[in-house]
């Protein structure tokens, strides 16, 4: 077992349950790629060259508007990570958020004009649980540093 350790760097479950992971991930490819596979290529491609190409020079520059806003300053991370969940939310969830899909009615019975409020919500939600963090860490003052 020591052997492995040297070896592998990890536990043997760890091993296990990467190897578990890509076995999933492989069914799930194989499953995916025999409907549309030509659709599929192209999603995910395109889905790469929007992210590298538009997406992360956008937040790459909203990031240093706010680093300039605020210089030096750790609290910057309680604007990214609420905004960065906000922005996940409507990168997955943006045809129905937007209104997009008309047929969503009809296929599911269930009201499509609900989702841009309840994403509003959310995102006031995380902001607030955010700026109550950094409340709670600028009050109770700052951590003593590790030796």
């Amino acid at each position: 077992m020591s052997r492995l350790r040297r070896w592998y760097g990890a536990s043997a479950l760890h091993l296990l349950l990467l190897l578990a992971s890509f076995a999933l991930a492989g069914y799930a490819g194989v499953r995916l790629l025999t409907g549309n596979t030509l659709g599929v290529v192209l999603w995910f491609v395109g889905a790469a060259v929007l992210h590298d190409l538009v997406l992360l020079p956008l937040y790459a520059v909203a990031d240093r508007a706010v680093q300039r806003l605020v210089p030096g300053s750790p609290s910057i991370n309680h604007v990214r990570v609420p905004a960065f969940l906000s922005g996940l939310l409507l990168l997955v969830w943006w045809p129905l958020i937007l209104r997009r899909v008309g047929h969503y009615t009809a296929a599911t019975g269930l009201p499509a004009d609900v989702f841009l409020g309840r994403w509003l919500l959310v995102t006031a939600c995380l902001f607030i649980a955010s700026a109550a963090v950094l409340l709670l860490r600028t009050c109770l003052g700052p951590r003593p540093t590790p030796p």
